[in-house]
């Protein structure tokens, strides 16, 4: 049997892992082409929320399915109150989450919105990075 710590750093990594490759795929994307702007914001914006979720699952702080990185920023900010004030930005990320998913009449993402959307998610991955223990990272 496993122990608890153990079993908690592994979930970690998991979520750790999924957000890095979310990462690694938005960051590769804008590299080739204006083509692949609404699939840059969305893996920003899912790096971001994982990584977030990753943070929360090391600090067992319990959520619920969401893909609101204002809410998961605040539930964070709970156990580690400047993250609320560092990342209070990150919050623009969640309608790539779902919005910009799909055929909608929202405008079209433009090269200065995958950027920032890119600086957003940059933003979280380091935060939360530099709060999670070297073993729980990709």
């Amino acid at each position: 049997m496993k122990h608890p710590d153990e079993v908690k750093s592994e979930f970690t990594r998991g979520w750790a892992r999924k957000a890095e490759n979310d990462y690694c795929a938005a960051v590769h994307l804008l590299r080739t082409g204006i083509e692949y702007r609404d699939v840059v914001v969305f893996h920003a914006q899912q790096a971001a929320e994982k990584y977030l979720k990753a943070f929360l699952v090391w600090q067992q702080t319990e959520f619920t399915k969401t893909h609101d990185i204002g809410r998961l920023v605040r539930l964070a900010g709970e156990v580690d109150r400047p993250l609320v004030e560092v990342l209070a930005g990150a919050a623009d990320l969640t309608p790539y989450g779902v919005e910009y998913r799909y055929p909608s009449d929202n405008p079209e993402v433009t090269g200065p919105d995958a950027e920032r959307a890119m600086d957003l998610a940059s933003l979280v991955r380091a935060e939360i990075r530099r709060r999670l223990p070297p073993e729980t990272l990709p």
